[in-house]
């Protein structure tokens, strides 16, 4: 995996220096053309010598159900002819995070055995970046598994206050 972050550094450094204008823009399509690229099959079709960088080029543009401005397009064909497509999550990984660094914030994924409506996780959000002491972009992700209660991932940082996490704190303290 160290070998896929160090193809897309230059690739996320070079969109990054020349976005600085649109930020949140280019975070947008970028996320969306890293979603695509992470699809299996996709990156089977990129593979085949048979395919043409067009054809790859249209298949991505397509399925990425986002209006790419031209320097959008351009960033994605460089990426195809240069075969670098698995790339694209990393490279949106990788964007994100100077992004953030910017702006002084981090990525928080919060995972809930339910879903939050906008109110609580405004309320959740709050608590959170007074808790970690920075400005976070939270996003909900379901986790039926947890039972009750939320689990949330800010970088390597955990915060687990879920039911299955104090079962299992009481598993271990009585086996113990």
């Amino acid at each position: 995996m160290a070998e896929l972050a160090t193809i897309a550094r230059p690739y996320a450094e070079a969109l990054y220096k020349s976005s600085k204008g649109d930020l949140n823009a280019a975070s947008q399509w970028l996320d969306a053309l890293g979603a695509v690229a992470g699809n299996a099959q996709l990156l089977q079709f990129a593979d085949n010598p048979k395919v043409t960088s067009q054809q790859v080029f249209d298949v991505i543009s397509d399925v990425a159900k986002v209006q790419l401005p031209e320097s959008a397009k351009n960033f994605l064909r460089a990426v195809i002819e240069n075969g670098r497509v698995s790339a694209l999550p990393e490279i949106a990984t990788q964007f994100r995070a100077l992004k953030n660094a910017q702006s002084g914030s981090s990525d928080a994924v919060v995972y809930s055995a339910f879903p939050i409506d906008a109110q609580a996780l405004a309320g959740v959000s709050a608590a959170l970046e007074k808790r970690f002491g920075r400005k976070l972009n939270v996003s909900v992700k379901e986790d039926p598994s947890l039972i009750g209660g939320i689990r949330v991932v800010v970088g390597d940082e955990v915060l687990d206050t879920s039911v299955k996490a104090r079962l299992e704190q009481m598993k271990v303290a009585l086996t113990a």
